[in-house]
C-alpha cells in the first residue's frame, strides 16, 4: 500500500481498523500520533489528516470522540516529551566540549538563546507544521530549553492541535459535501499544512542565493 493512497483514503482504512480491532484502534492511533511527534525518524506518518479523519469517523459513532481527543492529546504530549528528552540527552553527552565533532557548541548556545526567547511560540506553532513538529522538540532538547517551560507549551500545543483538527473533523467531517469529497479535503489539509514549510524553504534558498 503506497503512502499517498493510505493518506487520501484514511477514512476507509480507519473504519476497517475499527471493524477488525475494535477498542484496540485507540491504542493504534495513540501509537501513530506518539511516533509522528516523538521519533525523529518518522515525520512522514499522517498527523493533521489523521486527526481530522478520526474525528469524522467518531462523528459516525464508530469511536468515542471525547475519549479519542483525550488519548491523542496525551500521545502528542508524551511524543514531544520523548523527543525533547532524546535531544537533551544528546546535547549533554556530545555537544558540551569546545570543538565537539558533531555540532559547534557556539551554535548550540545560540539555539539555547533562541529557545529561551521564542521557544514557547515555536513549540506551540510547530504543532500545525508537518515535519517541523517532529524536529522542534528535539532541537529544544538539544538547546536545553527549560524543562517546565517546554512542558507547559507542549501541553498547550498538544491540546490545541488535537482539539482543533479532531473536533473539526467531528463537527464538519460528516457534512454531506465534505463526506462526499473527503479525499479532496484530506489532500487540501496536507497541502495547506505544507505551505508554511515550503515558503520557509523558498525564502532560505533565495537568501542563500543572494548571499
Amino acid at each position: 500500500m503506497d503512502l499517498v493512497g493510505l493518506v487520501l483514503h484514511l477514512d476507509a482504512h480507519l473504519l476497517r481498523l475499527v471493524a477488525e480491532y475494535g477498542a484496540w484502534v485507540y491504542a493504534i492511533l495513540f501509537a501513530i500520533v506518539f511516533a509522528e511527534t516523538g521519533l525523529v525518524v518518522t515525520p512522514f506518518l499522517p498527523g493533521d489528516s489523521l486527526l481530522f479523519v478520526a474525528g469524522a469517523v467518531a462523528a459516525g459513532g464508530a469511536l468515542d470522540m471525547h475519549l479519542l481527543a483525550a488519548l491523542l492529546a496525551v500521545a502528542a504530549f508524551l511524543g514531544n516529551c520523548a523527543n525533547y528528552a532524546i535531544g537533551r540527552w544528546l546535547g549533554r553527552r556530545y555537544f558540551r566540549e569546545e570543538g565537539a565533532r558533531w555540532l559547534n557548541p557556539a551554535h548550540l548556545a545560540r539555539a539555547h538563546a533562541f529557545y529561551e526567547r521564542y521557544g514557547g511560540r515555536a513549540v506551540v506553532l510547530s504543532r500545525f507544521l508537518p515535519i517541523v513538529r517532529t524536529y522542534v522538540p528535539f532541537v529544544a532538547g538539544l538547546a536545553s530549553m527549560e524543562g517546565p517551560r517546554f512542558a507547559a507549551y507542549n501541553a498547550a500545543g498538544a491540546v490545541a492541535w488535537v482539539g482543533l483538527l479532531g473536533y473539526g473533523g467531528y463537527f464538519f467531517g460528516n457534512v454531506p459535501w465534505v463526506r462526499a469529497n473527503l479525499s479532496l479535503m484530506i489532500a487540501g489539509i496536507v497541502a495547506l499544512s505544507l505551505v508554511p514549510v515550503a515558503l520557509a524553504f523558498a525564502r532560505a534558498r533565495l537568501a542563500r542565493g543572494r548571499a
